[in-house]
Parts: structure tokens; sequence; C-alpha cells
């Protein structure tokens, strides 16, 4: 073999053994590398739980790095803190004992609930008064803690957070946060109690008969003792921790309730009455009468029984329905229904000042005042507008027919009762008080000159309509009805006696000085028809006797039969006048008929047209006489006007329209 191929072979071979001794060195490097990654990975877990735990490490060996005198105080300090604390959370844990018990209904062992509630009272207390004492204590140690760095800050500062929200709590005096609502809930379930043993225990009192004569009176229904020292007992609860307020709460609800059934037997729907349900004052009248008599009736019995319980109930309906009958129209009819409002309200002033005085009812007082002014101010307007309105009629037309205005009707009795005993009195206090609160002094004749004035304006206006009518023989009926109305409505009466004998004297002769114009003028003329000049010539009954007869005959029916036509439209409103007025014209007509007809009447009655001239007999025209001058019945029955707007009306329509003296 070639030595040189030989030494070739020998090195190939040398270089593949290094070089498979290069890799297995590199194999062996790499799996270290990856065993020593593998390892540090594992470390660095186990690296960082040891840090995380360094910090608790720290806090549990500090106390070890404390100061010796330190830590052997620390044992003192909590001991003081958790005594306190630990009584605290006994007595918290003796309340929520007592959960069952005051959850349960009172009504089954009230005196048994009562003892329970009275313990729970007195744990909230002694918690009130040592919750504080036990934070102090634990603060303190806290404060000690921190300043020996005996404990760890972060767990100083959750107790810090803890204590801060125990004291603000403390500093609420809610006990509510101490029992966790559980007093509150047993002085409701006690308040429930209250009500359903006055519920229960509260019957209606029996009313009497609508009339409210002087047998009327209430059985008194007083509470059973027993229900009452029970009521005691609960009240004693609930004053104790101040419930008194709900307590009256509950209180007035359910005697009013008992009140309100009371009331129902008196029949009181009226005074649900609203404004826009009054046609008129007129309309309600009988109401108004009704609440005077309820009134009084339920403030001295059913309030007077109530007085010392709950004396709201039902007034303020009544008090309403005044304010409502202020509210409507103002109208001269609705200032006496005021009047006697007042009156009532007046009557009942020290009852009323007596059960309705004290600091619960001061609704009722302020409605009260409101009422009284409201009945006062409307009153005085109405009153002194009265005149106003009375001068403003003059301007109108008077009754086409001749009858008595509305208005002199309705004024005149109006007057009358302004100043009878029934109402002058209360009138006079009504304006002493509206003059008082303008600062100005009554004067004692004012409402006596007042009156003067608007019947004064009453005869200036008929003076006036007098002149308006252009039928003369029309105005002097209208003259006659209207003098004779006054004279003889207003003798005896208090206007009478307020314008003398000689104004109503004035009136009578005026009333006989019209009637005998009237009849002069009108049927007076009548009997000159039936002349029997030259009649006599011819009492043989020849046909020229015959044809002036006829002919006289035709003019007096014709004469009649117009004046008649005319005339049976016209009313003369007084019963007396009016009869006295058509004898008086049968007087003065039938006799001179009569004769004229039995002498002179067989002349005609042979004649075949005979009807067409003897038209009337005697009975005949006595009974149409006799038909003249009645009122309507449907618009003269009553005095009623029809329902105005305006701020005089109801029984006259003091507008400015020719239906106000109609």
């Amino acid at each position: 073999m070639d030595p040189s191929a030989a030494g070739n072979d020998c090195n190939n071979k040398l270089c593949i053994d290094n070089l498979l001794a290069a890799r297995k060195s590199l194999k062996l490097s790499l799996e270290k590398t990856k065993t020593l990654g593998l390892a540090l990975e594992k470390a660095g877990s186990r690296i960082e739980e040891i840090n995380q735990r360094l910090p608790s490490l720290e806090a549990a060996v500090r106390p070890i790095r404390a100061d010796k005198d330190a830590l052997a105080a620390v044992g003192g300090h909590i001991n003081r803190a958790v005594g306190p604390a630990a009584a605290v959370l006994k007595v918290f844990d003796a309340v929520h004992g007592l959960e069952k018990s005051l959850l349960s209904d009172p009504r089954n062992d009230l005196p048994g609930y009562l003892s329970v509630l009275k313990r729970l009272e007195e744990a909230l207390r002694f918690l009130s008064d040592n919750c504080g004492l036990a934070i102090q204590w634990l603060e303190d140690i806290i404060e000690y803690l921190e300043g020996n760095r005996v404990a760890d800050g972060r767990y100083l500062s959750n107790l810090k957070t803890s204590l801060k929200g125990l004291r603000e709590l403390q500093n609420d005096g809610e006990i509510i946060h101490l029992d966790g609502g559980l007093l509150d809930a047993a002085l409701d379930q006690l308040e429930n109690e209250f009500r359903r043993l006055l519920t229960e225990h509260s019957v209606p009192l029996p009313m009497s008969s609508p009339s409210l004569g002087e047998q009327a009176c209430i059985a008194q229904s007083p509470l059973p003792v027993a229900v009452i020292q029970m009521l005691q007992a609960i009240l004693g609860r609930l004053i104790a921790n101040n419930r008194l307020e709900k307590c009256i709460t509950i209180y007035v609800e359910v005697r009013n309730s008992n009140v309100r059934a009371s009331l129902k037997a008196l029949d009181l729907d009226y005074l649900e009455i609203s404004v826009s349900e009054f046609k008129d004052v007129q309309s309600i009248e009988g109401y108004i009468g009704q609440w005077g008599r309820h009134l009084e009736f339920a403030v001295k019995h059913l309030f007077e029984a109530e007085f010392k319980l709950s004396a709201q109930a039902g007034i303020l309906a009544f008090l309403q329905f005044g304010k409502t009958i202020t509210e409507s129209k103002k109208e001269p009819l609705k200032l006496l229904k005021l009047l006697d409002i007042f009156a009532s309200l007046n009557k009942l002033r020290l009852d009323f000042n007596r059960l309705f005085g004290g600091a619960a009812c001061i609704e009722i007082q302020n409605l009260t005042r409101d009422l009284i002014k409201r009945v006062i101010d409307g009153v005085a307007e109405i009153f002194w507008e009265i005149f106003v309105q009375v001068e403003l009629q003059r301007q109108i037309p008077p009754p086409q027919d001749g009858s008595i205005p509305k208005l002199v009707f309705f004024i005149t009795e109006y007057c009358n009762k302004l100043l009878d005993d029934e109402y002058r009195p209360i009138l006079t206090q009504v304006l002493v008080i509206h003059q008082s609160w303008k600062h100005k002094k009554f004067q004692e004749m004012i409402l006596v000159n007042e009156v003067l004035k608007i019947i004064k304006a009453v005869d200036l206006n008929l003076e006036t309509w007098v002149k308006a009518y252009g039928d003369a023989t029309l105005s002097y009926l209208f003259a006659m009805n209207s003098h004779w109305h006054l004279y003889k409505h207003l003798k005896g009466t208090k206007i009478g006696e307020l314008m003398g004998d000689a104004w109503l004297k004035e009136h009578e002769q005026c009333k006989e000085y019209y009637s005998t114009l009237f009849l002069r003028e009108s049927w007076g003329k009548l009997p000159g028809h039936l002349s029997r000049e030259g009649l006599i010539l011819f009492s043989g009954g020849c046909a020229t006797a015959r044809d002036l007869v006829k002919k006289r005959l035709k003019t007096f029916n014709e004469a009649f039969d117009e004046m008649y036509k005319k005339q049976s439209g016209w009313v003369i409103s007084e019963r007396n006048l009016r009869e006295k007025t058509c004898q008086l014209i049968v007087q003065a007509i039938l006799p001179v008929y009569q004769s004229y007809m039995q002498t002179y009447g067989p002349l005609v009655e042979q004649d075949a047209s005979s009807s067409k001239y003897a038209k009337y007999t005697v009975q005949g025209l006595e009974q149409m006489f006799l038909s003249l001058f009645l009122p309507r019945p449907e618009r003269y029955g009553s005095f009623k006007g029809r329902p105005t707007d305006s701020k005089i009306g109801n029984r006259v329509d003091l507008r400015r329209t020719a239906s106000a003296v109609a």
C-alpha cells in the first residue's frame, strides 16, 4: 500500500472521531442548559411567592422587634378594650333574641308584649350608653399599637375604617342602627293595635229625629274601662318613644269616622252642593235654614261629646257649605241668608272657641275666620248696592199691564225684613264689624238712613213710571195700584213707622185721586152713550125711536168692547182694590144699562137683528166686569223672579231690562 495513502486514511479517521466527540459534548451542553432553564423557571415562581409573603412575615415578626416595655403593656390595653366590646355584643345577641316575640300580634298577649318591648327599650338604652365607651377603648388600643409600631399599618388602617363607621352611626342617634329596625316594627304593631281597639269600640252615636226639636239628644257611648286601660298602656309605650303625634292622628281618624257615621242620620248630602249647582239663593233657602239648625245641633251635642277626643270630623263640611253660599251670585235675598249664616256662627262662637281653639284645629280656625269674613264682606257689599240698583231701575219702562212692579213688591218686603227684630240687630252688628275693619266708626242711624234712601228711591221710581205711559188711563191704574200697595202693605210695619203717618196718608189720598181719575176717564164715559134724549117723544115704539135706540146701543157696545178688550190685559194686584174697583164700575154702568134696556129694550127685541144691539144681558155685563184686572197665576202666583246673574235679584231681577219691573 502506498504509504502516503495510508497516512491520509489515518488523518480522516481522526477528524471524524473529533467531530463525534464534539457533537456529543455539544449535546450534553444543550441538555444541561435545558435542565437549568427549567430549574430557573421553577425558582422564579417560588421567589415571587416568597416576595408576596415577606410583608406578612415582616408584620408577624415586628412585635419581636418592638420595644420590650411596649410589648409588655399591650396585653392590658387589649383586655380593657375587649371587655366593653364583649358586653355590647352580648346585649346585641339578647336584642336579636326578642325579635320573634316583638313581631307577633300584640292582641294575643298585650301585657306580655309590652313587657318584652320594655326589655328591648332597656337593651337599646344600654347599647346607646355603652357603644360609645367600647368604641373609645378600641380607638385607644389602635392609637397605642400605631404609636408603638406594634401592629401592621394596613391592619391598623382597616380597624380605623371600621371604627369610623361605628362612630358615625353612633353620632346619628338613630336606634334603628342598633336594633336593625326592630323597635320601629314593634311600635308599628302597637299603633295597629291602638287603632283596632278604638275602631272596634267606637260606636256611632245615635242621632235623634231630623226635626231637631227640644227632645233631640245623643246617648253617650263611652269606651269600656278595660279598653281604656289597654289604650293607656299602649299610649305609655308609644309616648315614651315619641309616637304621641301618630297616636293623635290615629285617634282623630277613628273618632272622625265615628262622627261622620253619626252625622249620616241628619241627611247632610246638601252640604256637598257646589256653586255651579245653585240656580239662585231661594232655590236652596231651605237648605240654609237646615244648615243653621244642623250646625247648632252638631256643635252643641255631637262635637261636644267628642270634645276630648276629636271634634274635627264633619265640621269642615259645614264650613265649606257656608263658603259655597258666599261664592254664589250676589242678590238681595242672599243678604238675608248671609245674615242667617252669621247669626248661626255668632250664636256658636263660644262653643267654637272652646272646641276648636287648640293648635290641632288650626285648619278649622282658618276656615271659620275666612267664612266669617266672606259673610261680612258679602252682606256689606249687597247692602250698600241696593240703593244704587233701585235708582238704575228708574230708566226701565213700567209694566205694560199697569201692575205693581216686582221691584216694589220685593224692596218693600225686603226692607221691612232688614228692620225687623230678627235681622236688624244682626245687620247692625255686621255693619259695625265691617266699618271697624275700615277704621271707621259706625253711626247709629246709618242703617235707618240707608233704608229711608231706598224707600224714597222707590217713591221716585213710581213717579217717573207714572209719567212714562202713553195711555193716560193706564197710568192712572198704575198709580192707583202702586200708591195703594205702599199704603196698605207698609202701614203698621217697621217701614211705615219709619216713614210716618203723613207719608202713608199721602199715598192713601193719591190712591183715591188716581182711582177717581181712572173711573172717570174710562168706564165713567160709557153711560153717556145710553142717552134718553129724544126718546120720550117716540115712546109709542115707532121706527124712528127704534133706530135711535139701535144706534145708541151700537155705540155703547162698540165703546164697551174696545175698552173691555184693552183693559182685560190690565192687572190690579191687590184683591181688595180690584174688587172695589170692579164694584165701582158695576155701580156706575149697570143701573143705567139695566134701566135703559128695561125701557127701550123691547123696541130692539122685536127686530130680527136684535142680537146685534141687545148684545149683553145685565148679568153678563156684571160677570165681565167682575172678571177684569185679574193677575195671571203663572206670572204673579209668587214673587220669584227668573234666575239672574245680576248682583241684585231672585225675587226681582234688577238688571236694566223691561222684565225687572214687569
